[in-house]
């Protein structure tokens, strides 16, 4: 209960005004997990997930995605997933993937990405707090009133350290190569650019020791010479993170659902100056924090048993 107990006092303080940065530090564990691409099993994957989760002395956990790319776009889908998250004991922050949204189709083909991530924003990010039995209290950049559509963009701190979502999603950050304009892709990158701007600007006001941001897609991962030339989607948040993370006196950790990259241990986060990053893949991470220690991030990966049950 004491992870509970520090998020409660530390995000109450968020609410109402005071510091939120203790003068201590003091060590807490989160939880992170994803769902499988390309598998037909992806309501046990979840129920295991929470099930691992629910079992751990966890501050909050953070969900990457919804639902699998192979499922249905459908409310019902929607609704028995939100029903699912709401029974974990843990808060649990939902992070949007691309399959949740910007990969959904009409029975015509069209796309249904927009129409999608309406629907899942009133599901899931209906107020101030994350979901799950142990709710959390968030900040979302839907509190301004430019940014009213942007819920599923939070942020939240614990002693010291912030934290933060963003919708990136990994199919491109679901840039549509085709003529006229790209209007969700160009809002979403205005309201994105403005986010990201205000999370590091917070974060330094605040005096955090650290930054956790977690979305969907390969942000740092620079297209290859040899790749057919496209737009690169992540080009302008890429740039914008170096550019906010050399200037912040802290290590930025990026949590992604990206794939795998080139010689890359799926045990370690790899740092490029103060700029961690760890890919999730099929297990459940437990990430420690520690700002007491110069590398403040420590990793574990868990493994999900399929088979278990309450």
């Amino acid at each position: 209960m004491k992870h509970q107990a520090l998020v409660f006092f530390g995000l109450l303080a968020v609410l109402v005004g005071l510091p939120a940065t203790p003068a201590t530090a003091e060590e807490f564990s989160i939880g992170v997990w994803r769902l499988p691409a390309r598998q037909g099993n992806t309501e046990a994957v979840m129920k295991a997930a929470i099930e691992a989760t629910d079992d751990e002395n966890l501050a909050f956990v953070v969900a990457n995605g919804i639902k699998s790319p192979v499922e249905s776009c459908s409310d019902a889908l929607y609704q028995q997933r939100r029903k699912l998250i709401d029974s974990a004991k843990n808060g649990v922050i939902v992070s949007l993937a691309g399959s949740d949204w910007s990969d959904c189709v009409h029975a015509d083909g069209r796309s249904a990405a927009l129409e999608r991530l309406n629907r899942v924003r009133e599901l899931f990010f209906a107020d101030d707090f994350s979901l799950g039995s142990s709710r959390i209290p968030v900040t979302r950049q839907s509190a301004s009133i430019k940014f009213r559509s942007y819920a599923e963009n939070m942020r939240w701190e614990i002693n010291g350290v912030g934290f933060a979502t963003i919708n990136l999603p990994a199919n491109n950050n679901h840039y549509i190569s085709a003529a006229g304009r790209n209007t969700e892709f160009e809002d979403r990158l205005v309201a994105n650019r403005q986010w990201m701007n205000r999370v590091f600007s917070l974060a330094v006001r605040a005096k955090c020791r650290a930054l956790v941001f977690f979305y969907d897609g390969t942000l740092l991962r620079r297209p290859k010479a040899n790749e057919p030339a496209s737009r690169d989607g992540f080009a302008e948040m890429r740039s914008q993170m170096e550019k906010l993370a050399s200037k912040f006196p802290g290590k930025v950790l990026l949590v992604e659902a990206g794939s795998r990259q080139a010689g890359e241990n799926p045990a370690d986060i790899v740092w490029r100056g103060n700029i961690g990053r760890i890919g999730l893949y099929t297990d459940w991470l437990r990430l420690t924090v520690n700002t007491d220690d110069a590398n403040p991030f420590s990793v574990k990966r868990l493994p999900l048993e399929l088979s278990s049950g309450r």
